[in-house]
């Protein structure tokens, strides 16, 4: 899905809020000593963040902190399943009655709504308004955010959403309450491009232009109350949500405050003296500084922590010398001292060695090391002879993109003193965090090698981790996440065949299987796997933080009339 931090979006609260807990490789929800006790309803929570939201309107935004946030303010057809559920990476119906009714063929996908649904200013939500607001992820200005929409319903190329080329095509609506889909393939993870951000109701004709920059029309529990840009976010109740509709969001809290422009160091010292309404906030992960300080037993009983949902990596280019040639990217995978990136990433508490591409919390994890060395060190004998082999046991140079973040620069760093004991040259490329995968998401601008990360838009299967990252299909003149820039025929048609699975078991197998074949190739440098530590203020209950999205639905007070 989505890239570890995007454009001006928060650090601290993507950081954060970054998605939902697990499957596959290990158990959902939370670890550690803390325990969160019973929310109560009523009072404020607060958010205590660095940066804004990248929007409010949802068919724009896509990261993992705004998606969060999203889910107190919108309802789509299905949505992932609470953070405390058995299987929180589960798709399950929300304003619809149930998952998706599929054709024989696979191509129609049919939805029948509940009924008493409204929007915050008490207007019915029926199937046309349904319709319309999906059929804004087709404006060629708003439609910015997930992809999933565009890239599964059948639509005429030169549709352009409902401002521009009125009702969607893809879409029928034959009553108040039925919805249809149509799809160009099928794609028998449907119901889970229905719980993406953008496939939200919104009355028809709204939301042109920037009308939702600063506003919303809300279909959630929450609605906005008052919004200063780059400060402050209040939310309080939309009194025309009923919770007799929703088996999701349990909206303990009376508000919700966001308090936004706050350095990380700053997050933490208020986070660890939890004085006045900060024992009623939650924050983003803890920095890899503020880690011994919550040996202090007044503090470390609030301690918790989630595995890793996302992927660290160095993505090397394939269409430049040497990176073309695969002895060379095989080279790098063997040489390079993951445990000395570990350590660059905050230590063994925040960040595993990684040697597969799907990270262990995601369907279809597979485990395997092909490049394997002690104590994750690196082999400079094995990455010596393959560079032999490709005529440059001399060395070479090369440009590695960065952003300007200090945790990446010491990763980069750590890189570095690797690959130098091989007579390898790394130049670095500091970039813009704001611009950062603007610039390496267009293969004009992009240099050598990059490091990024990467998260699922769905923790369930890893058909949003494999295909983004290596379909050469996919490769566009600008939003490129193929950074690799890797257009091999056996992949692609792989691709095909593990999409068209219809069993999720045997599909995620398929995929891990895959990782395995890919990285024979070794088009990118799995690095780490980071891991979250966060410190919830003590009143705070009903908490299970991660790393790919925190549940904000389902957090409360203990004691709502502390604060």
């Amino acid at each position: 899905m989505k890239r570890k931090t995007i454009g001006a979006v928060a650090t601290a609260a993507v950081a954060m809020m970054l998605f939902t807990s697990c499957s596959g490789g290990g158990g959902g929800g939370s670890e550690g000593a803390g325990t969160n006790g019973s929310p109560s309803r009523g009072g404020t929570v607060y958010m205590l963040q660095g940066d804004d939201f990248s929007y409010l309107d949802p068919a724009r935004g896509f990261d993992g902190g705004v998606n969060a946030f999203y889910r107190l303010i919108y309802r789509g057809l299905t949505a992932q399943a609470p953070g405390d559920a058995a299987d929180p990476n589960a798709i399950v119906p929300d304003l619809a009655e149930s998952l998706g009714k599929v054709s024989e063929d696979g191509l129609t996908w049919t939805y029948t709504l509940k009924k008493g649904l409204k929007f915050d200013n008490g207007d019915p939500i029926t199937s046309k308004e349904m319709a319309f607001g999906i059929s804004r992820a087709w404006d060629p200005e708003i439609g910015i955010g997930s992809p999933w929409l565009k890239q599964t319903v059948a639509a005429p190329a030169d549709y352009a959403g409902p401002y521009r080329s009125g009702e969607h095509p893809g879409i029928q609506t034959p009553d108040e309450r039925t919805i249809v889909f149509r799809l160009s393939k099928p794609f028998p993870e449907f119901d889970n491009v229905l719980a993406q951000a953008n496939a939200v109701p919104f009355p028809v004709g709204s939301g042109a232009g920037n009308e939702f920059i600063s506003d919303v029309i809300a279909s959630g529990p929450y609605t906005l109350d008052e919004y200063t840009p780059g400060s402050s976010i209040k939310l309080v109740r939309n009194e025309n949500w009923d919770p007799k509709t929703d088996d999701l969001r349990k909206a303990y809290p009376d508000a919700w405050e966001f308090v936004i422009g706050l350095d990380p160091a700053t997050i933490d010292e208020r986070m660890i003296a939890g004085q006045g309404n900060d024992a009623n906030a939650i924050a983003g992960v803890v920095q890899a500084a503020t880690l011994p300080r919550l040996q202090n037993p007044k503090v470390a009983d609030r301690m918790l922590t989630s595995p890793a949902f996302c992927t660290t990596y160095m993505s090397m280019n394939t269409t430049k010398a040497p990176f073309d040639k695969a002895e060379v990217r095989q080279a790098v995978n063997w040489a390079i001292d993951r445990s000395a990136v570990v350590n660059a990433s905050g230590g063994t508490t925040l960040a595993d060695p990684a040697t597969t591409i799907i990270p262990p919390a995601v369907s279809g994890y597979q485990q395997y090391d092909l490049y394997p060395s002690e104590g994750n060190a690196g082999d400079r004998e094995e990455a010596k002879a393959l560079l032999d082999k490709a005529g440059l046991g001399d060395g070479f140079s090369f440009v590695l993109d960065i952003r300007s973040q200090p945790k990446m620069q010491a990763q980069a760093e750590a890189i570095q003193q690797s690959l130098s004991q091989l007579g390898v040259d790394v130049k670095l490329n500091v970039i813009d965090v704001a611009t950062y995968y603007e610039t390496i998401g267009t293969p004009s601008q992009q240099n050598d090698a990059a490091i990024t990360g990467w998260c699922p838009d769905w923790a369930s299967s890893a058909s949003t981790f494999i295909p983004p990252l290596f379909d050469g299909r996919l490769i566009t003149e600008k939003g490129n996440s193929n950074l690799a820039q890797i257009n091999d025929d056996a992949i692609n048609a792989r691709i095909d065949e593990i999409s068209a699975i219809e069993n999720l078991d045997e599909a995620n197998t398929a995929w891990g299987e895959l990782d395995e074949q890919i990285m024979g190739l070794a088009p990118i440098a799995p690095l780490a796997f980071e891991k979250g530590v966060f410190l919830p203020g003590e009143n705070i209950a009903g908490y299970s933080p991660s790393t790919n999205m925190t549940d904000l639905a389902i957090i409360g007070l203990k004691d709502p009339s502390r604060g």
